[in-house]
């Protein structure tokens, strides 16, 4: 019966989307109903559609096409992936998935629970010791790989403005909240706004996230935004948390509701801002203005998170496919995408790290990378790496946003720490 009405709320998704402005759907549909390719081809149905991300998406595609596998390429733009999900929910209903669909956190369990997504162990064989079992965990369903994991973003990252920290008189970046606000300070003081933010609700809960793994540490984060212990969430920890947001919140400039991020990110580039919480994306905003880490700008730690980690990873998740060339197609793709030479290259380009802890050459990528990589293996190690809550690694999509809704509007108002966490608790409930 579950599997029935999920089918059924698919097409009407895809009915509804139907009725939008974007047309993905009809994007996809030029792209299942177009001329087979001769020979064996694999389709990969995605959202990476910008500069860097395009670039990377074409090596692939080149990688394929040397091993004689014709790439179908299904991107889709718009909606942070949205589009792409309702498109792709629509070709599954019709019975005509993509040989691959960028996918990440619970929704692949999910896929995989409704019998949509390919076993592709025969690919697999040593991602175990290549991928640290955490990250494993997210690409496998009982046991079995059904995805393979292209990147690794981490979130917790602080953005400092490297000369307004020494116009200020400060020289390492903030390790704990209370150098944190004392940093903060400072930058007031100087008239440096302190702290550059888009008060959106992805970017409260991306800062939320961040704050839990500080003051609470990788257990209480594991107990409260991944197992969602209600005892956790409605804790004084919980509380603590809400009261660091509540004076991390009176550095937040009055302009900040609805503004992006990497416009956020520009105010630190500039000086305007001095320091920003937001992912390693955030890099590439730096790179592009010509900005170099450790000389015009300083990559650190979330205060508090030094030995954690909160990790985002992009995936390509192996839809089920009849015909016996594609299923070879779709297996020559998951290895190519596990090779060091396409961790190497999308990464560079994408700002990420490769999934993979083992093999990839790390001569071209910078110090933030190279920090993240270090960090990474360590809190692999040491219980420190954990999925990302705000960008969707650690529990469905419903329970995700009634979370988030609090956290925004905590962020948007005066409400109290305790109805925070009394709130957060009755979200975690939401199902």
């Amino acid at each position: 019966m579950k599997k029935i009405l999920l089918v059924a709320s698919f097409a009407a998704l895809a009915l509804t989307a139907c009725g939008k402005k974007e047309a993905a759907p009809a994007a996809s549909a030029s792209a299942s109903t177009a001329a087979a390719p001769a020979g064996p081809s694999v389709e990969v149905l995605h959202w990476w559609t910008s500069g860097g991300e395009a670039k990377s998406i074409g090596e692939l595609k080149s990688m394929m096409q040397k091993q004689g596998i014709t790439w179908v390429d299904s991107a889709i733009a718009g909606g942070g992936g949205d589009a792409a999900m309702t498109a792709l929910k629509a070709r599954v209903v019709a019975g005509n998935a993509p040989a691959a669909a960028q996918i990440k956190g619970p929704t692949i369990q999910e896929w995989a629970n409704e019998g949509a997504l390919a076993n592709v162990n025969e690919a697999a064989k040593d991602w175990d010791t290549l991928l640290p079992k955490v990250v494993a965990d997210v690409m496998k369903f009982k046991g079995e790989y059904v995805a393979a994991p292209v990147n690794v973003h981490r979130v917790n990252w602080l953005w400092i403005n490297k000369a307004a920290m020494e116009k200020v008189g400060v020289k390492t970046a903030p390790k704990n909240y209370a150098e944190f606000f004392a940093l903060a300070d400072k930058f007031k003081k100087a008239k440096i706004q302190p702290l550059a933010h888009g008060s959106q609700p992805w970017q409260d809960a991306t800062v939320f996230e961040s704050v839990v793994l500080g003051v609470g540490g990788a257990k209480f984060f594991q107990d409260a935004l991944v197992k969602l212990d209600p005892k956790a969430l409605n804790s004084p920890t919980m509380v603590k948390v809400f009261d660091t947001l509540a004076k991390l919140k009176t550095y937040i400039d009055k302009d900040a509701a609805n503004r992006d991020w990497n416009l956020a990110t520009a105010m630190v580039i500039k000086g305007e801002a001095g320091m920003q919480f937001m992912g390693d994306w955030a890099k590439g905003e730096f790179t592009a203005a010509g900005k170099a880490p450790g000389k015009d700008y300083i990559c650190a730690a979330a205060p508090g998170t030094a030995t954690s980690f909160t990790f985002n990873i992009d995936s390509l998740a192996m839809f089920k496919q009849k015909d016996p060339a594609a299923q070879k197609a779709q297996l020559a793709l998951a290895s190519t995408v596990m090779s060091p030479e396409f961790q190497e290259v999308f990464n560079l380009n994408k700002g990420s790290i490769p999934a993979r802890i083992s093999g990839v050459p790390t001569d071209k990528f910078d110090d933030c990378a190279k920090l993240s990589m270090a960090d990474m293996g360590k809190s692999s190690s040491n219980g420190g790496l954990v999925p990302s809550f705000a960008h969707g690694m650690a529990v469905p999509n419903a329970t995700q946003g009634a979370i988030v809704d609090v956290v925004a509007k905590f962020m948007s108002s005066d409400m109290k720490s305790k109805d925070a966490a009394a709130a957060v608790a009755k979200a975690g409930a939401t199902k």
